[in-house]
């Protein structure tokens, strides 16, 4: 039997080496993408660079995530899976009780604050989604779009390695959206981290269905993916209601 020292900087060495292995990878794309870069785009400056982040995250996500979330889709029953999406959802909705409020957006917030009330109490600390069955909305919101309502414009859109799409607003609201996950409270690192990675592949498993249909009808996925992307985040902001002059 290895003495546990033993084990443990065999196991620092494995994890450095694909540390380094990954990085490597990340520059080589990154590098090819700034070589190769199509016309410019108004919205995406950066083309040639967040191609390049982009094929490193397809990388990434075709060797590690999406491995793993089908198999977490095909090992663990509906039921399982449902509870685990509620229960991350309601630790999110305290955070989006918090960016209504900052949003003046009062009804949401009484909306949300009821939602992560009844979730925690009746559904078994959110396991369950009463709130929903009861009629009560779930409003998704983050720093980013607080930034938005109060006029920050959203800047270039961004790619960043193993998160993905974004913008410069929304990007620059990240520290502030990671200080107000709750997950970060657990003084456990072994727990905390656990869940942190059982909270992305129970997100990207929710994903593959559309992840394939992507893959199989986009002529070009990147295009595609930044459109609805920067779409999607346009119509969060403004809560559907989109100005005429076409800015944020």
């Amino acid at each position: 039997m290895k003495p546990r020292s033993t084990s443990n900087f065999s196991s620092a060495i494995r994890g450095a080496s694909v540390l380094r292995r990954l990085g490597a990878l990340a520059l080589l794309a990154i590098a090819s993408g700034c070589a190769t870069g199509p016309h410019p785009n108004p919205a995406d400056p950066f083309e040639p660079f967040n191609r390049g982040v982009s094929r490193f995250n397809d990388a990434v996500d075709d060797a590690v995530l999406r491995p793993a979330a089908t198999a977490y889709r095909e090992v663990l029953p509906s039921p399982v899976r449902t509870g685990v999406n509620n229960f991350f959802g309601n630790l999110s909705d305290v955070w989006s009780f918090v960016n209504s409020v900052l949003q003046l957006k009062l009804q949401n917030s009484a909306e949300t604050f009821m939602r992560v009330n009844v979730n925690t109490v009746f559904g078994l600390g959110g396991l369950l989604d009463i709130a929903t069955e009861a009629g009560i909305d779930r409003h998704s919101e983050d720093f980013g779009q607080t930034l938005g309502r109060w006029g920050v414009p959203s800047g270039p859109y961004v790619v960043l390695p193993l998160f993905g799409s974004s913008t410069l607003r929304d990007t620059a609201a990240w520290p502030i959206d990671r200080r107000g996950d709750l997950l970060r409270a657990l003084n456990d690192i072994p727990v905390r981290n656990s869940l942190y990675v059982l909270r992305v592949i129970d997100g990207r498993a929710s994903l593959l269905r559309a992840g394939q249909l992507l893959d199989d009808a986009a002529l070009d996925k990147y295009s595609f993916t930044r459109d609805a992307f920067l779409q999607r985040r346009r119509n969060e902001v403004h809560d559907g209601n989109l100005p005429n002059d076409g800015n944020e």
